[in-house]
């Protein structure tokens, strides 16, 4: 049988996949707006007909069904390594297991049978005339769960782009079809106020000519990529991949000319945006596409020279220990490719490594500079790591730095209305005098 036979003969429709899935199957599910969208719509109509059904996910950009309230989870069950907002609540009231881990560690942890896998759904573009699909905008860790999978059902889609690099996946290796013409999940610009705006200024300040950047998602990479138009040849290796990245493309200010691994390429694991971004990235050969652990791993990212990494924060304490996770010991994200990246940039020759926050929470009232964490939040990047932290109020570069100096310089960016507590906890705290 050639593979075009094959594949006619393994197209169901998602009421039909769904059939094959049995009770106690742990389900890896692609990952934000990458994520498959028709599976789990059928699957869910079924759901008091499953026992021990979980689906295993990172970032969940779509509508997180498998989180409503109103889903069993002694019927259908989720295992996150990252809460998002369409997540969050399930995790905070214990609905869907939160698990602690590096997004780079997801694919081993897979093939290792860390985390076991009995089916892998994925979301790709059609074949091309070799039989090959693409995974398109999320390649992450789904070459791993089809490894790891006894059984692969792929969403074909007609608006999946064909992305370049690590990407493709033969129709043989996968056992279900299921057609789709969906849009794929898309993540509007955001707005950017004047807060954003002086982060980025302050950030991009820090930037040189011939630097790869690693930029996340939000307002404040949004804003430092508005401050960037001047600089030239900056390159790409990204966990995300968004539209400030392309604009910078299109002006040709990132170029990738001065990158010393894989040059004249950006490199990136997943990319969320808008409808154009996706389009753009459409058999695009300046862009390349490949697994999590690959692009997240530390010693990778550090063989680019003028590595410039930003990653968020919700609070750092005085001591420089970064919490991205927690709020009051909750769940709020997950770790990402955060101390990765921190750790690859700071290696890197001429790399920065950056924790960009705004200074306060809840309209100013709340300083996200800290004495000490609450209790039950998480240490996600350690104060032996950290190297720049940056807000609106300005740079506090930490790296090499005593535990005095930290705080001196931590306290200088803190909003003005919190530094003189800030101070006066330190010295009660440490016992030591500013």
């Amino acid at each position: 049988m050639n593979w075009k036979d094959y594949y006619q003969s393994r197209i169901v429709t998602a009421d039909e996949a769904v059939t094959k899935i049995k009770n106690g199957y742990q389900i890896s599910y692609g990952h934000a707006t990458g994520e498959p969208q028709l599976f789990a719509e059928a699957l869910l109509k079924r759901e008091k007909e499953f026992t021990g059904v979980s689906f295993i996910h990172g970032l969940a950009m779509g509508p997180g069904l498998y989180c409503q309230d109103d889903v069993d989870p002694a019927c259908v069950n989720h295992i996150t390594v990252f809460a998002g907002k369409n997540t969050r609540k399930a995790v905070q009231e214990g609905r869907a297991p939160f698990v602690p881990m590096h997004f780079s560690d997801a694919p081993g942890a897979f093939r290792r049978g860390i985390i076991p896998i009995d089916a892998a759904i994925i979301h790709v573009s059609p074949p091309d005339r070799f039989g090959y699909c693409s995974f398109g905008i999320s390649v992450d860790y789904e070459r791993a769960a089809v490894d790891a999978a006894k059984l692969v059902i792929a969403e074909v889609n007609t608006k999946m782009p064909r992305t370049m690099g690590d990407t493709l996946i033969h129709v043989r290796d996968i056992d279900y079809f299921i057609p789709s013409d969906r849009p794929l999940w898309v993540m509007e610009k955001p707005s950017i106020g004047e807060v954003e705006s002086a982060i980025g200024k302050n950030i991009a300040e820090l930037v040189v000519d011939g630097a790869c950047l690693q930029l996340g998602m939000g307002a404040i990479p949004n804003a430092i990529m508005g401050f960037l138009t001047e600089k030239n040849d900056l390159g790409v290796h990204t966990e995300l991949i968004s539209d400030g990245a392309m604009e910078l493309m299109q002006l040709g200010v990132i170029n990738g000319k001065r990158k010393n691994l894989h040059p004249n390429k950006a490199i990136a694991t997943f990319a969320s945006g808008t409808t154009e971004l996706y389009e753009w990235l459409h058999e695009n050969s300046m862009v390349e596409f490949r697994p999590v652990d690959y692009v997240n791993n530390a010693h990778v990212i550090s063989m680019n020279d003028r590595m410039f990494s930003v990653n968020s924060a919700l609070s750092v304490d005085l001591q420089g220990q970064v919490c991205a996770e927690t709020i009051n010991a909750k769940q709020f994200s997950g770790i990402g490719g955060q101390v990765d990246f921190v750790r690859g940039a700071t290696w890197s020759k001429g790399g920065k490594s950056i924790i960009a926050m705004p200074a306060t929470a809840k309209k100013g009232t709340i300083s996200r500079i800290v004495a000490t964490f609450n209790p039950g939040d998480a240490v996600s990047t350690s104060r032996n790591d950290v190297d720049y932290v940056v807000t609106e109020f300005g740079t506090a570069h930490l790296r090499g730095q005593s535990i005095l100096e930290r705080a001196r310089r931590l306290i200088e960016i803190a909003h003005p209305d919190f530094r003189a507590e800030l101070k006066d906890q330190f010295e009660s705290l440490y016992e030591l005098k500013l």
